[in-house]
C-alpha cells in the first residue's frame, strides 16, 4: 500500500510541477485513503483514520480555486488536526519545550501575516494554533512523528504565506512535498508504535 502511495504522491506532484489539473485531481484525493488503508492493517480503526478521512475531504475541497472552498478545506483539516491532538495527547508526554517553541512560531507567523490576511485572519488564527498544538503534541509520540507534525505545520504555513499574497519560488511543489511528507511520517510513525503503550505509556 505504501508503494501504490508513492505512485500517487509522485503524480500529483508531477501534476503540481507542471500545472496539469487532471493528474492533481486523480491523484491528490488517493494520497491520504492510501495510507489510512495501509494503517487499518496494521493498526485497525482509530483517531488517526479517521484524521485521515478529514485530509481526504479537504484536500478534495482545496484543489477547488475559491475562498470558500479555501474555508471548508481549512474546516476539515481543523477536524484532522483535532484528531491528530486527542491521540497523541492520551499517547505520548507533552514536552515543554516544543509547546513552549511552537507558541512561539504561532505568535510570531500570526504577527507577521495578521495585516495582510483580511477577512481570513480569524480562520487561519484558529487553525494556526490547532496546527501548532498538534506538531507540539506529535513530539512527544517519536522523533519520525515529531517530524511529520513540523513539516504539517510547514505546508501549512506555506499556504499561509499564499493566502496572504505572498509567494516563494517553487511554493506550491513545496507545499505539496511538505505535506506527503507528513502525511507519510506521521502514519508509518504512528504504525510502528507499540500498541501496548498507546495510552499515555512513554515510548523508549
Amino acid at each position: 500500500m505504501l508503494t501504490l502511495f508513492a505512485v500517487a504522491a509522485g503524480l500529483e506532484l508531477i501534476g503540481v510541477a507542471f500545472d496539469v489539473a487532471v493528474l492533481q485531481w486523480v491523484a491528490k484525493p488517493l494520497l491520504a485513503p492510501l495510507l489510512a488503508i495501509y494503517l487499518l492493517r496494521r493498526r485497525g480503526f482509530g483517531p488517526v483514520v479517521v484524521a485521515l478521512g478529514f485530509a481526504t475531504a479537504g484536500d478534495v475541497a482545496l484543489l477547488i480555486d475559491d475562498e470558500r472552498a479555501f474555508l471548508v478545506g481549512m474546516a476539515f483539516f481543523l477536524g484532522t488536526q483535532a484528531c491528530l491532538i486527542s491521540v497523541f495527547t492520551r499517547r505520548g508526554r507533552l514536552r515543554r519545550g516544543a509547546l513552549a517553541g511552537y507558541a512561539v512560531l504561532w505568535a510570531g507567523a500570526n504577527a507577521a501575516l495578521w495585516e495582510r490576511l483580511g477577512d481570513l485572519r480569524v480562520p487561519v488564527l484558529v487553525y494556526s494554533l490547532a496546527l501548532s498544538v498538534m506538531a507540539a503534541t506529535a513530539a512527544g509520540i517519536s522523533r519520525r512523528v515529531a517530524a511529520g507534525g513540523a513539516l504539517f505545520l510547514v505546508s501549512d504555513f506555506l499556504i499561509g504565506l499564499g493566502a496572504a499574497d505572498i509567494t516563494v519560488p517553487g511554493q506550491d511543489l513545496l507545499v505539496m512535498v511538505t505535506y506527503i511528507a507528513a502525511l507519510a511520517l506521521i502514519v508509518t510513525g504512528w504504525a510502528r508504535l507499540d500498541p501496548d503503550a498507546e495510552l499515555g505509556k512513554p515510548q523508549s
